[in-house]
């Protein structure tokens, strides 16, 4: 069975490390993943916004190096977050488990997008751009674009497997 998750987007708050009882580290945080497809009525990208919890060094390095608005790789397991209130009351939930956490983005890249995260704005998506004249080739039925194929060589063969 596989349960692997991996996100990509940008941390909603500063990430708070706590420690357990027994003095384990540990983290959570939520992330704002935008959708592929924008809105039919308003034109923009809606966004899920994921829970996640980071364990031990893991956690650490997240409430160290992440902040509000950085962009962050998210590597890891869906687990149930249920529970039952004082009344009786069962809530289901899901968070991502991190086990690996990367930055999404260059130091450069992160201090242009901080001006806006602290003003409370958020990223927009760059939009695919045009190929230029020299780089133009067919395109395949599914939207994939193929590369130049003036480096390769045919390679002829009797049929016979090489090893």
């Amino acid at each position: 069975m596989i349960n692997k998750v991996i996100i990509m987007g940008r941390l909603t708050a500063d990430p708070e490390l706590r420690q357990t009882t027994s003095g384990i580290s540990t983290c959570r945080f939520s992330v704002a993943v935008d959708r592929s497809y924008k809105s039919k009525d308003t034109g923009e990208r809606q966004a899920d916004f994921i829970r996640v919890v980071a364990w031990r060094q893991t956690a650490e390095f997240v409430s160290r190096y992440f902040s509000k608005g950085k962009m962050i790789i998210v590597e890891g397991s869906l687990r149930n977050s249920d529970y039952t209130d004082q009344n009786g009351v069962k809530h289901y939930g899901m968070d991502v488990q991190a086990d690996n956490v990367s930055f999404g983005e260059t130091k450069s890249a992160s201090a242009q997008n901080g001006a806006i995260g602290a003003a409370g704005g958020g990223f927009t998506r760059p939009e695919p751009s045009q190929p230029q004249a020299s780089q133009s080739v067919p395109q395949a039925d599914a939207g994939i674009q193929l590369g130049d194929l003036g480096d390769f060589e045919e390679i002829l063969s009797d049929g016979e497997v090489p090893f």
